[in-house]
């Protein structure tokens, strides 16, 4: 399997504070299957979240020396995930963050409870650019789950969804549990991810169970395409 939205780059975010957590995290990871991961620190503009490009690329080239040091074989790849913004366009055209591994897709954050105005603007101009807007977790956002035509009407936009795994188990509450179940019979998600932040996160322990979940809904073969091979082609930049 392959992570596409995780916290596990150190010091640099809300996620692992150390390169010793993110070196436990991975091995977690690890254990329950995953051989790729995409760290996809956050970046808010206006808050502490701003670490650019080049502070990425030197941590995580710190952290793959010591993953070859202790023998841990997984790829890593870089990205952000990117709080919406006025001005997201020029962030991205400027370098400031990052798609996913320099691919066309781009890992979006919305707010959790006030819903963004114009939102459809800034993913329009984003794809006039060639770019794909994924939506991280549109399971969790507040608004989606009062009304389901609301996230109806921005999948029709042609954006992809990432939902996090963990909501299939209600980590983030009965309406997140219950709109993932919802997007995943409607064949709305096009990405499964962790959204891991730390080396002790109830997900390590409840994997199975929630791969199982999962399965049970939308069956092996989808669950793969979400899990791995749809993320493998953002890595090689592919048309999904």
């Amino acid at each position: 399997m392959i992570d596409c939205h995780s916290h596990v780059l150190f010091d640099i975010d809300d996620g692992c504070k150390s390169i010793e957590d993110s070196v436990e995290t991975i091995k977690n990871l690890k254990k329950i299957g995953f051989d790729k991961i995409i760290l996809t620190p956050h970046y808010i503009k206006g808050s502490n979240y701003v670490k650019n490009n080049s502070d990425k690329k030197q941590r995580l080239n710190v952290l793959r020396k010591r993953l070859i040091e202790e023998n841990i074989d997984i790829d890593l790849f870089l990205g952000n995930e990117v709080y919406i913004t006025e001005d997201i366009n020029d962030l991205v055209m400027s370098k400031e963050i990052t798609t996913l591994n320099k691919s066309r897709y781009i890992l979006i954050e919305f707010p959790l409870y006030n819903k963004v105005n114009n939102v459809e603007d800034y993913i329009y101009e984003l794809k006039l650019k060639g770019y794909i807007p994924v939506i991280a977790h549109p399971e969790r956002y507040s608004y989606f789950q009062e009304n389901y035509k609301e996230v109806d009407k921005l999948y029709e936009s042609k954006v992809l969804f990432q939902s996090n795994y963990g909501s299939i188990m209600g980590n983030y509450g009965k309406e997140a549990q219950k709109l993932i179940t919802y997007l995943l019979k409607k064949d709305m998600v096009t990405f499964m991810a962790t959204d891991v932040h730390r080396k002790n996160s109830s997900l390590f322990d409840n994997f199975d169970v929630i791969k199982k979940k999962i399965q049970l809904i939308i069956g092996k073969e989808k669950f793969k395409k979400l899990s791995n091979d749809n993320i493998l082609k953002v890595i090689n930049d592919e048309e999904i």
